[in-house]
């Protein structure tokens, strides 16, 4: 057998957070306590109030206290896009470390590809900033047949 398979990933909690959001957004005004949104997610009442809580720092989520509080979106789900909550859960996109503008990485100087994971890193985050919470509300289009399939996208980078 080959070497396991890696791949570019959200943590389980950034993936919670996108369920948690989108229970919210179907159920649009109304204020779920954690309990409830346990209950409708099907997550853990200990996971849940893990994922609320840098949701609501993010201001993705606002917090209401009192006996009917509990948690309803902050914006629209239409203006909270994919990438607002990936790094409201992990902090800044960066799909390599030397891909975050402020890196300190040790071989920037002499390394030959950096540019290249910017241009990269950029490219994923603005496809996220075009996802928004309400198109994960819809249901996933059919993946394309094999004619129609995307094709890779070339990325020129001039020295």
């Amino acid at each position: 057998m080959g070497a396991p398979t890696t791949m570019l990933r959200v943590t389980k909690l950034t993936d919670y957070a996108t369920v948690l959001l989108t229970v919210l957004a179907n159920r649009s005004g109304e204020v779920l306590s954690a309990t409830e949104l346990a209950e409708a997610s099907g997550l853990e009442a200990t996971t849940v109030s893990k994922v609320l809580k840098p949701l609501a720092q993010a201001g993705l989520v606002e917090g209401l206290r009192g006996v009917h509080g509990g948690y309803r979106l902050a914006h629209a789900a239409g203006d909270i896009s994919l990438v607002q909550i990936i790094e409201a859960m992990e902090g800044p996109l960066a799909i390599t470390e030397c891909s975050q503008h402020d890196s300190q990485c040790g071989i920037a100087q002499r390394c030959g590809v950096r540019a290249n994971w910017r241009l990269i890193n950029d490219v994923v985050a603005d496809a996220l900033r075009g996802m928004t919470l309400a198109q994960m509300l819809q249901p996933a289009a059919p993946s394309p047949t094999p004619d129609t399939r995307r094709r890779p996208i070339a990325v020129r980078v001039d020295n």
